[in-house]
Protein backbone atom coordinates (compact mmCIF):
# COMPACT_ATOMS: atom_id res chain seq x y z
CA UNK A 1 0.00 0.00 0.00
CA UNK A 2 1.21 3.60 -0.48
CA UNK A 3 1.03 6.36 1.66
CA UNK A 4 0.83 9.69 0.50
CA UNK A 5 3.41 12.17 1.81
CA UNK A 6 4.85 16.10 1.24
CA UNK A 7 8.42 16.86 2.11
CA UNK A 8 8.26 18.70 5.32
CA UNK A 9 12.09 19.95 5.43
CA UNK A 10 15.66 19.20 4.88
CA UNK A 11 18.20 19.06 7.62
CA UNK A 12 21.60 18.24 7.95
CA UNK A 13 22.98 15.11 9.42
CA UNK A 14 25.00 16.08 12.51
CA UNK A 15 27.43 13.19 11.42
CA UNK A 16 28.39 13.39 8.30
CA UNK A 17 26.52 16.52 6.95
CA UNK A 18 24.63 14.99 4.47
CA UNK A 19 21.35 16.41 4.11
CA UNK A 20 18.30 15.16 4.65
CA UNK A 21 14.91 15.46 3.29
CA UNK A 22 12.18 14.80 5.90
CA UNK A 23 8.93 13.58 4.65
CA UNK A 24 5.72 12.94 6.27
CA UNK A 25 2.53 11.59 6.14
CA UNK A 26 -0.23 13.31 5.43
CA UNK A 27 -2.49 11.92 7.55
CA UNK A 28 -0.79 11.15 10.69
CA UNK A 29 2.57 12.10 12.04
CA UNK A 30 4.92 9.29 10.43
CA UNK A 31 7.94 10.79 8.84
CA UNK A 32 10.64 9.25 6.66
CA UNK A 33 14.24 10.96 5.92
CA UNK A 34 15.69 10.00 3.15
CA UNK A 35 19.50 11.09 2.75
CA UNK A 36 20.13 13.45 -0.33
CA UNK A 37 23.01 15.20 -2.19
CA UNK A 38 23.56 18.43 -1.77
CA UNK A 39 22.69 19.30 -5.23
CA UNK A 40 19.48 17.59 -4.77
CA UNK A 41 18.99 19.47 -1.58
CA UNK A 42 19.42 22.78 -3.26
CA UNK A 43 17.25 22.38 -5.84
CA UNK A 44 14.20 21.16 -3.54
CA UNK A 45 15.17 24.19 -1.42
CA UNK A 46 15.03 26.77 -3.68
CA UNK A 47 11.52 25.15 -4.72
CA UNK A 48 10.26 25.00 -1.29
CA UNK A 49 11.60 28.66 -1.07
CA UNK A 50 9.99 30.08 -4.27
CA UNK A 51 13.60 30.53 -5.38
CA UNK A 52 13.62 31.23 -9.08
CA UNK A 53 16.69 31.54 -11.30
CA UNK A 54 17.42 33.36 -14.67
CA UNK A 55 18.09 30.31 -16.41
CA UNK A 56 16.51 26.95 -15.62
CA UNK A 57 18.28 24.57 -13.57
CA UNK A 58 18.66 20.75 -14.43
CA UNK A 59 14.64 19.88 -13.13
CA UNK A 60 13.10 23.09 -14.07
CA UNK A 61 14.95 21.85 -17.32
CA UNK A 62 12.97 18.29 -17.14
CA UNK A 63 9.64 20.00 -16.21
CA UNK A 64 10.03 22.47 -19.00
CA UNK A 65 10.34 19.14 -21.35
CA UNK A 66 7.67 17.54 -19.93
CA UNK A 67 5.84 20.97 -20.39
CA UNK A 68 6.73 21.01 -23.99
CA UNK A 69 5.99 17.07 -24.50
CA UNK A 70 3.02 17.87 -23.26
CA UNK A 71 3.34 15.16 -20.39
CA UNK A 72 2.64 15.20 -17.24
CA UNK A 73 3.64 13.59 -14.29
CA UNK A 74 0.45 12.16 -12.43
CA UNK A 75 2.81 10.91 -9.37
CA UNK A 76 6.07 9.69 -8.10
CA UNK A 77 6.56 6.69 -5.11
CA UNK A 78 9.72 5.86 -3.19
CA UNK A 79 8.89 2.13 -3.98
CA UNK A 80 11.74 0.62 -2.11
CA UNK A 81 14.52 1.00 0.52
CA UNK A 82 17.53 -1.39 -0.13
CA UNK A 83 20.92 -1.71 1.32
CA UNK A 84 20.24 1.67 3.01
CA UNK A 85 19.46 3.29 -0.60
CA UNK A 86 16.37 4.35 -1.44
CA UNK A 87 14.67 3.51 -4.93
CA UNK A 88 11.55 6.07 -6.86
CA UNK A 89 9.65 6.10 -9.66
CA UNK A 90 7.93 9.27 -11.40
CA UNK A 91 4.33 8.15 -13.60
CA UNK A 92 4.17 10.46 -16.39
CA UNK A 93 1.33 10.06 -18.15
CA UNK A 94 0.96 10.97 -22.26
CA UNK A 95 -1.44 10.31 -25.09
CA UNK A 96 -0.20 7.06 -25.41
CA UNK A 97 -1.22 6.53 -21.32
CA UNK A 98 1.07 6.06 -18.36
CA UNK A 99 4.67 4.78 -17.71
CA UNK A 100 7.42 5.00 -15.00
CA UNK A 101 10.56 6.20 -15.06
CA UNK A 102 13.12 4.90 -12.74
CA UNK A 103 14.68 7.98 -10.62
CA UNK A 104 16.77 8.71 -7.50
CA UNK A 105 13.75 9.85 -4.78
CA UNK A 106 15.38 13.36 -4.34
CA UNK A 107 15.33 14.15 -8.56
CA UNK A 108 11.93 12.63 -8.15
CA UNK A 109 10.45 15.18 -5.27
CA UNK A 110 12.52 17.77 -6.39
CA UNK A 111 10.19 17.34 -10.25
CA UNK A 112 6.93 16.04 -8.11
CA UNK A 113 7.33 19.93 -6.26
CA UNK A 114 7.51 21.61 -9.61
CA UNK A 115 4.74 19.59 -11.22
CA UNK A 116 2.71 19.68 -8.18
CA UNK A 117 2.26 15.81 -8.71
CA UNK A 118 1.33 13.72 -5.18
CA UNK A 119 4.40 11.89 -3.40
CA UNK A 120 3.72 8.85 -2.30
CA UNK A 121 5.76 5.80 0.18
CA UNK A 122 5.41 2.33 -0.47
CA UNK A 123 4.27 1.35 3.45
CA UNK A 124 7.20 -1.31 3.14
CA UNK A 125 9.85 1.22 2.53
CA UNK A 126 8.42 2.85 5.93
CA UNK A 127 8.59 -0.38 7.97
CA UNK A 128 12.09 -1.18 6.14
CA UNK A 129 13.27 1.79 7.72
CA UNK A 130 11.98 1.62 11.12
CA UNK A 131 13.42 -2.11 11.11
CA UNK A 132 17.02 -0.25 10.29
CA UNK A 133 19.97 0.14 12.81
CA UNK A 134 19.33 2.85 15.02
CA UNK A 135 22.67 4.31 15.07
CA UNK A 136 22.69 5.32 11.50
CA UNK A 137 19.11 7.33 11.80
CA UNK A 138 19.08 11.25 11.88
CA UNK A 139 18.94 13.24 14.53
CA UNK A 140 16.80 16.17 14.20
CA UNK A 141 17.37 19.44 16.17
CA UNK A 142 17.15 23.14 15.79
CA UNK A 143 20.73 23.58 15.05
CA UNK A 144 20.22 21.37 11.93
CA UNK A 145 17.27 23.23 10.98
CA UNK A 146 19.04 26.12 11.58
CA UNK A 147 21.72 25.36 9.04
CA UNK A 148 19.70 25.06 6.05
CA UNK A 149 18.35 28.02 7.08
CA UNK A 150 21.94 30.14 7.36
CA UNK A 151 22.27 28.05 3.35
CA UNK A 152 18.98 29.47 1.78
CA UNK A 153 20.23 32.92 3.33
CA UNK A 154 23.29 33.15 1.36
CA UNK A 155 22.13 32.20 -1.87
CA UNK A 156 21.81 34.44 -4.35
CA UNK A 157 19.85 33.33 -7.59
CA UNK A 158 22.12 36.09 -9.79
CA UNK A 159 25.72 33.89 -8.65
CA UNK A 160 24.56 31.03 -10.64
CA UNK A 161 24.04 32.86 -14.29
CA UNK A 162 27.61 34.21 -14.22
CA UNK A 163 28.90 30.83 -14.27
CA UNK A 164 29.34 30.58 -18.19
CA UNK A 165 29.75 26.98 -19.50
Amino acid sequence: MFIEMKVTGLVMDPHNNTPILILKDIHNDTTLPIWIGLLEATSIATELERIHFPRPMTHDLIKNCFDHLNVKVEKIEVCDLRNNTYYALIYIRNQDGVSSIDARPSDAIAIALRTRAPIYVNDEVITKFQKSDESTRPVFDRENKEKWAEILDQLNPEDFSKYKM
